[in-house]
């Protein structure tokens, strides 16, 4: 541990004394001034700057970065005031009887007036002199003011975390732990996505495509023309399901209405392929960025084909909603409920939209009703 970080918290420490002393000055002003409508915007901006001066002085000399506090303020100045007095009190206490100790230790020893002290141990009788015991109190002490130092500076330190937020540190790693999170689950959400395009085609258009690959085959060796004319008849409808399944396949892969016609549009082709009456409420001034749009447009399409499909829902109803920073999207069925918010679906839809620094929930209690909700900021992240 270095000594000047250990020099450093002892200047910001001490600096934190005749700042507590103002700070509790200013809050005996503040608070009663803030019975006086007249006097609250002073009241506000006496607290609002010396919250200023602590955060300067805890990032200075304690090297902790704050965010600016929206609120608490006062109680921030109030915990801080108690302890910077208390720790810069304990800790100037503690330098000083450490320098008395040592001053008169080396003092005793240069002059040789050190006088014999005897120390009585368990089975054993030490016989030391004073100057030496001195020395070595003083010695003691100060490691021990070292650590009462660090200590007081520590709980600073927590003191304006609880209260101010987390340090600019703290915030740079949640939000790297965050995006290594985010960044895997996107790729697993792929995945699924892949796996599920697979087992789309798989079990549909590969098995309608064998089905009219026999049809035709069997028109192509059968003698009666009769029969042919029927095979092939066959094999037209199956070529017109092929076809459905293809398009079926490719919209829920990407529907292409999405981007000539916005995500209103899509989500009213999605409600009339539901099955069930589907009512969207669109409350979106204008059309979002393009990332944002497709997991609004996924995540509703997901739950409303969750309603059908798992909780057999009756009536469905699409709300999407912005505010200045933020656009949403709330899915809400009167289906059975029960939703696993782990399940592949929607685990997926949640990792789209953690990925974009958005929030998912899922509110299906058992029986119903079932609530899926996606938060999502105007301007997605970078990259």
């Amino acid at each position: 541990m270095s000594g000047s970080r250990i020099a450093r918290a002892f200047a910001g420490v001490l600096m934190g004394v005749p700042l507590g002393v103002a700070e509790l000055a200013v809050l005996a002003l503040a608070v009663p001034a803030r019975l006086v409508p007249a006097l609250r915007p002073a009241a506000a901006r006496g607290v609002a700057r010396l919250v200023a001066v602590e955060r300067g002085r805890l990032s200075r000399w304690l090297g902790h970065e704050t965010a600016p506090p929206r609120a608490g303020g006062a109680a921030f100045l109030t915990a801080r005031a108690v302890l910077g007095l208390v720790g810069g009190y304990a800790t100037a206490s503690a330098l000083f009887l450490t320098g008395l100790l040592l001053g008169g230790g080396t003092w005793a020893l240069i002059t040789g007036e050190s006088d014999p002290v005897p120390l009585e141990l368990p089975g054993v009788r030490l016989v030391t002199d004073s100057g030496m015991l001195g020395v070595s109190s003083g010695v003691v002490l100060l490691a021990v003011s070292a650590l009462l130092i660090l200590g007081v500076a520590a709980l600073e330190r927590r003191l304006a975390t609880y209260f101010l937020g987390p340090s600019a540190q703290e915030r740079m790693r949640a939000r790297i732990a965050e995006l290594t999170a985010t960044r895997s689950g996107i790729v697993e959400a792929v995945d699924d996505e892949r796996r599920r395009i697979e087992r789309d085609l798989h079990d549909g258009v590969q098995q309608r495509g064998v089905s009219l690959a026999m049809l035709l085959g069997r028109a192509r060796h059968t003698p009666d023309h009769e029969r042919t004319a029927e095979l092939v008849e066959q094999a037209y409808a199956e070529s017109r399901r092929l076809l459905d399944e293809l398009r079926s396949v490719a919209w829920r892969v990407y529907p292409t209405a999405l981007d000539e016609l916005g995500l209103c549009a899509a989500l009213e082709g999605a409600a009339e392929r539901a099955g069930v009456p589907v009512t969207v409420h669109y409350g979106l001034s204008g059309r979002p960025a393009t990332r944002i749009e497709t997991a609004l447009y996924f995540v509703a399409r997901e739950a409303i084909t969750n309603a059908v499909k798992h909780a057999a829902a009756r009536d469905i109803l699409v709300v999407l909603d912005e505010d200045e920073q933020a656009v949403s999207v709330a899915i809400s069925d009167d289906g059975r409920g029960g939703a696993d918010p782990s399940g592949g679906g929607l685990s997926g839809l949640a990792r789209r939209v953690l990925a974009l620094d958005g929030t998912f929930t899922v509110d299906s209690p058992p029986g119903g009703p079932t609530r899926v909700t996606a938060t999502l900021p105007k301007a997605p992240p970078c990259g």
